[in-house]
């Protein structure tokens, strides 16, 4: 009976330890930064922003050893400033961000180089405070193409911590203000560092 027992723990433990190694799914949360290059338009409107400060939550699922999709969710806050000859706005916002993309891996010991492409939306919501200086403003979405590469550094089997670059493409947004439209493009630069749970 005895025996009978240590077999049956050493056949559990070695399936909780081979559960342990196959572990195909993971979530992060990190911090991120926002910054938003300079845009100068051919109807005569600049656009700056400060940078901005925020989170972002993310979920993998591992396809093969190697490749894996991944969902993101981010908040950050910032404000935009709209220069032209007629008027000088600034509209304080809250972005979010709800992407997908697939992430190729590169193991190389306790490293895990990785890069990731995808795509999403961005939503823009105007923060009626002191710092928006127009209310003509609405919230507005746009459609984003999300690139991005990082490392994570294995701490543990169940933890690694991640520090990335991320980058979108996005059109410019004018929250429905027509007067404070560019009709361009530009690339707003995302750098992350957090820590992923593994399971």
């Amino acid at each position: 009976m005895k025996k009978f027992a240590l077999l049956a723990l050493l056949l559990t433990l070695g399936t909780v330890a081979g559960r342990a190694q196959e572990s195909r799914q993971d979530v992060s949360i990190s911090g991120s930064g926002i910054i938003e290059p300079f845009v100068s338009s051919s109807t005569d409107v600049k656009v700056s922003a400060k940078r901005g400060l925020g989170a972002l939550f993310s979920y993998r699922f591992m396809l093969t050893p190697r490749g894996a999709v991944e969902a993101n969710y981010s908040y950050t806050q910032n404000s935009i400033r709209y220069r032209a000859p007629a008027y000088d706005y600034q509209v304080g916002t809250r972005m979010q961000e709800a992407t997908g993309a697939y992430v190729y891996n590169f193991n190389f010991h306790n490293f895990n180089p990785f890069v990731e492409a995808g795509g999403g939306a961005l939503l823009w919501g105007n923060i009626r405070n002191l710092s928006t200086t127009t209310l003509d403003v609405k919230n507005q979405t746009t459609i984003v193409g999300l690139y991005g590469a990082g490392v994570a550094y294995e701490i543990s089997p169940s933890f690694d911590i991640r520090a990335e670059y991320r980058g979108f493409f996005s059109k410019v947004p004018n929250f429905g203000d027509s007067p404070l439209t560019t009709n361009k493009y530009y690339n707003i630069y995302n750098p992350v560092i957090g820590v992923a749970y593994h399971f």
